[in-house]
């Protein structure tokens, strides 16, 4: 008796197709449960950096609350975590050593800063807080002292050629002030692999970083300043850009 074999090849192509079927669901699936990770990844590091910058304005008014308690009005910044003195609390016109009343002023924001940084950075030393620390992931990695000038040629000779001398010098005198008031201050840092690097630093800008951009008296005066500017520890850029990319790559 012959045997009508002709539906087999049929049956091999069935199976063929199911198996690619379910090869194509798996591929999904591991496609999908790696894009939720990325995703929370993504999602994890956007929360820290919200967090940190919620932290930071904070401590920001925090700190201008304290001042104010104590007789020194600070304007703050808070998208770009800057407390802001005004040239004319701390200096006469056109010299860099702060004058009686000014250094008085700084005085003042040194024993606040010493209150209230330890809380939110490492410390060496004798540096700890006087007072509770509220619980918090989020810390500080950089404390800058900023002179900044407004665009009017300086005028005289000696060291100081130009506002970027003063704007320099100016940072100098105010950090001097600071940790010469408050000696915590120099024990304040930052852990960065086995080390821990001091948290508080100088720069100066000159008129190249301007807060007003006109040339009235009122936006000269907002110009010439001091900024206390807090960098936050946040999550590696390389990681961030990374992440980023594979989730775009797997939208």
């Amino acid at each position: 008796m012959i045997i009508d074999d002709a539906h087999e090849p049929q049956v091999e192509e069935e199976n063929y197709f199911v198996s690619m079927t379910d090869m194509m669901v798996g591929m999904i699936f591991i496609f999908i449960i790696l894009l939720m990770y990325y995703a929370l990844q993504f999602r994890t590091v956007t929360d820290q950096l919200t967090g940190a910058d919620e932290t930071r304005a904070k401590i920001l008014h925090e700190i201008q609350s304290s001042l104010k308690s104590k007789g020194v009005e600070v304007t703050i910044d808070t998208q770009d975590g800057v407390l802001r003195l005004p040239d004319a609390i701390l200096f006469d016109s056109g010299q860099a050593v702060l004058k009686p009343g000014g250094a008085e002023k700084v005085a003042k924001l040194a024993a606040t800063l010493g209150d209230i940084l330890p809380c939110y950075t490492d410390t060496v030393g004798d540096a700890a807080s006087t007072r509770p620390c509220p619980t918090t992931e989020h810390r500080i990695e950089s404390v800058y002292i900023e002179g900044h000038t407004d665009k009017d040629p300086l005028s005289g000779g000696g060291l100081i050629q130009d506002n970027w001398d003063l704007s320099v010098v100016r940072a100098t005198n105010t950090y001097r002030s600071l940790v010469g008031a408050e000696g915590r201050l120099t024990h304040l840092c930052a852990r960065k692999g086995s080390g821990c690097a001091p948290v508080l630093s100088v720069s100066g800008y000159g008129d190249r970083r301007p807060v007003k951009a006109g040339d009235s008296n009122e936006d000269k005066s907002s110009n010439r300043r001091i900024d206390i500017r807090l960098i936050m520890v946040t999550p590696d850029r390389g990681n961030i850009e990374a992440i980023s990319r594979e989730v775009e790559a797997r939208q």
